[in-house]
């Protein structure tokens, strides 16, 4: 056996636990009792341990090493595995194995009480947890920035966008905290002169949102063969590709919070899914990063779904599902009310105008948390403080502020940029689908998804991790990644 093949041999043993800890993390968030945290914390913990031990094997080093000398006769994705595989090495060599897994049962045991902490508004009950998250996961970033040769910041964001600077990131966010202020206040005051619509009047029953959900899921393309959704306090995609477990939220009064939110995560569910099959198990088959893994998110939910032509399709299905009657429930009314701006507390629910803002916000509070000039102690008020600066808005409560994500108490610290740059990245891929399928709006308010879809598992889903983001981008729309394609959408949408 060379080499490269006692490579993907083991990756691919890794590869099984590593989905095995997705479905028991997916299980912690939806359907574990509240009993079961400790035990499931340990599990986690012991389960990411052997992952760290299988990829960080005295004879792993040798393997790759010896695996270099060898690619001359490897195929493209071959070389691109091996290029994966020595990434995700060098990321868990970095880090000692104690402290894996006390990050893991930091993480668990942190996410259990932000779950209970949260919808008591007591952020004083998350904090201690928070603290030691963030206080871990410092000891973690400095060990990988030092075999990284980066900041540290730029070494947790790489575990989320492989090859994303710091410097890319300001750049493109600095790009758009150029034009989306002004943007902003165009757009509001651009809504009084449109025709105004009535609210449809609820409650929604959950039974039927959920059936509304899963219509919706089914006619776009998800395969229930292969999924299941379920509720839990923040929605996510997760398990595994050929076991995609989505989740979402239900409020009874707007079922559209619940319906776009699913549709958003069917949009990562499609991408797990559409993966490479000849390479599961291995680096090169998995999503490409995060940023790449939200632009399918939002070009579900926010190109496609968002649209007039969707409305077209989407409104008579849904005035039959929950028994509407009156203009409230017409196709226009319903795109309306998609599009409408309004700065608002919670990021999940904002408008496609003003989310770039909750997302620079979460951006440079953790920066500055990670280099401690934030204590976690402060967040609340420097949470305020900042998003009354971007878009006007005070939190009325913790609940509606700084607890209202999960990520940073359950460790995920350099993930919330992928949000944003996922959007540029959305807006460039649309752009492309509609060169190259000029009927695509025509298509969709047909409720014929699969041309547009088809596109994408083309240009995008099939290729794993076969590229660099970047190179991704660039072959998918022919241009570099920027700002021109997010800015035009945006104004053709909201100010037109």
């Amino acid at each position: 056996m060379t080499a490269y093949a006692e490579l993907e041999a083991r990756f691919r043993r890794l590869g099984a636990v590593e989905e095995a800890i997705a479905v028991l993390h997916w299980d912690a968030a939806a359907m574990m009792p509240a009993g079961g945290t400790a035990g499931r914390a340990e599990q986690l913990a012991t389960l990411r341990g052997i992952a760290h031990e299988l990829l960080t094997g005295p004879e792993i080093a040798d393997l790759l090493q010896s695996a270099a000398a060898e690619a001359a006769a490897l195929g493209p994705w071959q070389r691109a595995n091996l290029r994966e595989m020595n990434r995700r090495w060098r990321h868990a060599a970095a880090v000692p194995a104690d402290l894996v897994e006390a990050l893991s049962r930091a993480r668990s045991e942190s996410e259990a009480v932000w779950r209970i902490a949260r919808p008591a508004d007591d952020f004083a009950l998350a904090l201690p947890g928070l603290e030691r998250v963030l206080d871990l996961t410092r000891q973690m970033a400095v060990a990988k920035a030092d075999m990284l040769g980066t900041s540290l910041y730029a070494a947790l964001l790489d575990q989320y966008e492989p090859g994303m600077s710091t410097e890319t990131t300001d750049h493109l966010f600095d790009a758009i905290d150029g034009f989306l202020p002004e943007l902003l206040d165009a757009a509001i005051a651009r809504q009084p002169t449109r025709p105004a619509f009535p609210d449809p009047q609820g409650p929604f029953p959950i039974a039927l949102q959920r059936r509304a959900a899963l219509t919706l899921m089914q006619r776009i393309g998800f395969d229930f063969s292969h999924g299941r959704l379920d509720e839990s306090a923040h929605p996510f995609c997760g398990g595994t590709s050929d076991d995609v477990r989505l989740t979402t939220r239900y409020d009874e009064n707007d079922f559209a919070k619940a319906l776009m939110g699913t549709l958003h995560e069917t949009g990562h569910a499609l991408y797990k899914r559409g993966l490479p099959a000849e390479w599961r198990l291995q680096p090169v088959g998995a999503a490409r990063g995060m940023a790449v893994h939200e632009s399918q998110s939002l070009f579900l939910e926010m190109q496609v779904c968002r649209s007039r032509a969707f409305a077209s399709f989407a409104a008579p299905l849904l005035c039959e599902l929950f028994d509407g009657t009156g203009e409230a429930w017409e196709a226009e009314a319903l795109y309306r009310r998609q599009i409408h701006v309004e700065p608002g507390l919670i990021r999940v629910d904002a408008d496609e105008v003003t989310y770039p803002a909750h997302v620079i916000l979460r951006y440079r509070l953790e920066r500055a948390m990670l280099a401690r000039d934030l204590l976690p102690r402060d967040l609340p008020g420097a949470w305020a403080d900042g998003l009354r600066q971007l878009i006007g808005v005070v939190p009325r409560s913790d609940r509606d502020g700084c607890l209202q994500d999960i990520h940073w108490y359950d460790g995920a610290w350099g993930y919330f940029p992928t949000y944003t740059l996922g959007a540029l990245i959305a807006a460039q891929l649309f752009a492309a689908a509609k060169r190259a399928l000029p009927d695509i709006a025509e298509q969709i308010g047909r409720g014929e998804f699969a041309p547009l879809f088809g596109w994408l598992r083309e240009h995008v889903h099939s290729r794993g991790s076969l590229l660099s983001t970047a190179d991704l981008v660039q072959e998918a729309t022919g241009q570099p990644l920027g700002v021109a394609a997010y800015e035009r959408h945006l104004r053709e949408r909201y100010l037109a």
